[in-house]
């Protein structure tokens, strides 16, 4: 399972969103399908939106973000980046390490949110 915010879930149904950088302990590898949900399991299945399969994982500072990964994340600006990125994360570090996940939509679950 791996959780986003509600305001991604159009952005990676329409393949805007294609990467996600994360801190903390690795979780994913390559080749594995997730669920991608906008919230926890026992809550109810309503989050549950699509399964999606890992293409990619590797490490990098949250500074390094290219422009290309830029857009990968669904936006348009790196300051647009940072803007988000702080509002999830609390604060703007550039050399903190994150893992980045490469992600595609493997199957939709909830057709109702496309």
């Amino acid at each position: 399972m791996i959780l986003f915010k509600p305001e991604h879930v159009q952005m990676i149904l329409e393949g805007k969103k294609t990467q996600t950088r994360r801190t903390g302990d690795k979780r994913w590898n390559v080749g594995a399908i997730h669920q991608a949900r906008t919230n926890m399991p026992w809550m109810d299945d309503s989050g549950y939106f699509a399964d999606i399969r890992i293409l990619d994982v590797r490490r990098e500072c949250v500074g390094d973000i290219s422009s290309e990964d830029v857009s990968a994340e669904g936006y348009e600006t790196h300051e647009e980046f940072k803007k988000i990125w702080r509002w999830i994360n609390g604060d703007w570090d550039p050399f903190e390490e994150v893992w980045v996940v490469e992600f595609e939509v493997e199957e939709v679950k909830n057709e109702d949110r496309i």
